[in-house]
């Protein structure tokens, strides 16, 4: 049954109010249109804003999020780019997962540009995550693309099996087409949390570059 847009706002706010890594929800503005939710408002910090985002995402009728959400810190939290980019250096030479040489950082009024060539997606993310914690960051871009050897039907063949190894997804209802280092997915989910979540599965398989997530959120 289709959710209507009221209980779907309604639900999001109090998901908001709920996590916890969200300190005051009441800064955050949620419209809902056919499914699609728009998040705006002022927050402290940009691990603050992902947790909204992540909240929002997992409420069941979200079709897809619109952040609009704006990082500003408080009055004398604020950090030079310089700063920022000395604490991004080092972030990422302390995290064991991120081959820290091969990634160059660009900071430029707190917002962070990664970039570089690693082996394996989890050194992708495991490079935003050492970041976005840090202070003073307003918003990350993650360029590091994934480049290692690929075997298209393997690579098939190992996403179908991990998302069928996941709960919160129902991998019957998704299709993978594999084409050199890139993924395309296909086919109708429940909610957008389980869009993303299947997502998330096949970035972690070996030899995946790019991933074209065309999974529609049902009504």
């Amino acid at each position: 049954m289709k959710r209507i847009d009221s209980d779907i706002r309604d639900d999001v706010q109090a998901e908001l109010t709920w996590e916890p890594r969200v300190r005051d929800s009441r800064g955050i503005g949620v419209a809902v249109k056919d499914g699609v939710t728009t998040l705006t408002g002022t927050l402290d910090s940009y691990p603050e804003k992902w947790a909204a985002e992540r909240a929002a995402e997992r409420v069941d009728g979200v079709r897809a999020v619109a952040s609009e959400l704006i990082v500003r810190p408080p009055n004398g939290a604020e950090r030079s780019d310089e700063a920022v980019a000395d604490a991004v250096v080092n972030a990422l030479g302390a995290s064991l997962p991120v081959p820290h040489e091969r990634i160059k950082a660009l900071v430029r009024k707190g917002w962070v540009t990664l970039d570089g060539e690693v082996d394996q997606n989890y050194e992708r993310e495991a490079a935003e995550q050492a970041v976005r914690v840090l202070a003073g960051v307003r918003g990350i871009a993650n360029l590091i693309t994934v480049k290692p050897p690929v075997n298209e039907a393997v690579v098939k063949a190992d996403i179908e099996a991990a998302l069928k190894r996941i709960a919160e997804v129902d991998a019957q209802r998704i299709t993978v087409h594999a084409n050199g280092h890139s993924v395309t997915l296909t086919g109708e989910v429940r909610s957008a949390a389980e869009r993303r979540a299947a997502e998330r599965v096949t970035w972690a398989a070996p030899g995946v570059f790019e991933v074209e997530n065309r999974i529609a959120v049902g009504r």
